[in-house]
């Protein structure tokens, strides 16, 4: 069995919150998610406060953090070049991530860009990851199709990968990013699209509802997935998309299907446990 990569995302299980988390909060939480030997910590962005004003400290957080005894690589999102360059600024980052829909109408509300435009800040966010010596991934939004009446097949996501790929993109996450996927779709788009493009690491960032979980995490490994977005208790979701927001995949669900189906993975459980009690702590009830 082949190991399976794990990012937390607490940027994105925060994002959506309007009761403001005290920095010293976020800090202690980061801190705990540090020591479970997650892959990636997707842990802020660098976007405008007035869109996402939970975010606005994420210098600060990035600043009190420990590092020293922890191999989790760091992950902010950027929507522009200006949070782009003041990502790159931050020697604690190593990974930007940067959300790319296929969907003209999504790629407006989150970013206020045109597909057009997207695709020549793409550019200028790749060149200044690798003048930075950091890593990009991009979040393919509406991967599995979307609300909005746009168009959707596995050959226009297979379109779009190969328009990434021939940039120089090496990380794609593919992204539902409002809970649309069934468990056949996932099945089908990762069969069609991972033997395609063997040179990417290709993931899923799901937005799922509990009781669906394991068996999208399965339809997805099964057909090649092997990097997987999750969140604590499945806190979260797009603030950008629909009012009702589809929470983050929960990781203890990553956790539970692994050790059911002996799947190789990074995080010590005792860790993870402590990190769970203090997302209880973190989040508000």
């Amino acid at each position: 069995m082949q190991r399976i990569e794990i990012i937390e995302c607490p940027r994105d299980a925060m994002q959506g919150i309007k009761q403001w988390i005290p920095t010293a909060q976020k800090i202690r939480y980061a801190q705990s998610l540090l020591k479970v030997g997650l892959d990636v910590l997707d842990l802020g962005s660098f976007v405008s406060p007035k869109a996402i004003p939970q975010m606005q400290d994420t210098a600060a957080v990035l600043a009190g953090l420990d590092r020293s005894e922890s191999q989790t690589q760091l992950l902010t999102i950027v929507a522009n070049e200006r949070g782009a360059k003041a990502a790159c600024a931050q020697a604690e980052v190593d990974w930007l991530g940067y959300p790319f829909s296929i969907s003209e109408n999504f790629q407006m509300r989150n970013t206020h860009k045109t597909i057009e435009a997207s695709q020549v800040l793409l550019d200028n966010l790749l060149n200044l990851s690798i003048q930075n010596n950091k890593d990009l991934v991009v979040y393919l939004s509406m991967g599995f199709g979307n609300p909005y009446g746009d168009p959707w097949s596995p050959e226009i996501v297979a379109q779009w990968i190969d328009v990434l790929a021939s940039k120089g993109v090496k990380t794609i996450s593919l992204s539902d990013t409002v809970g649309a996927a069934s468990s056949e779709i996932i099945g089908q788009l990762f069969s069609f699209i991972i033997p395609q493009f063997p040179n990417l690491t290709i993931g899923a960032h799901l937005h799922v509802k509990a009781t669906d979980a394991l068996e999208k995490i399965d339809r997805a490994y099964q057909n090649g997935c092997r990097r997987f977005d999750g969140a604590i208790k499945g806190y979260g979701g797009c603030p950008m998309a629909k009012d009702e927001l589809i929470g983050n995949m929960p990781t203890e669900k990553i956790l539970t299907y692994c050790t059911t189906h002996k799947v190789p993975h990074k995080l010590n459980p005792l860790y993870f446990e402590v990190a769970y009690n203090e997302a209880l702590k973190t989040f508000p009830s």
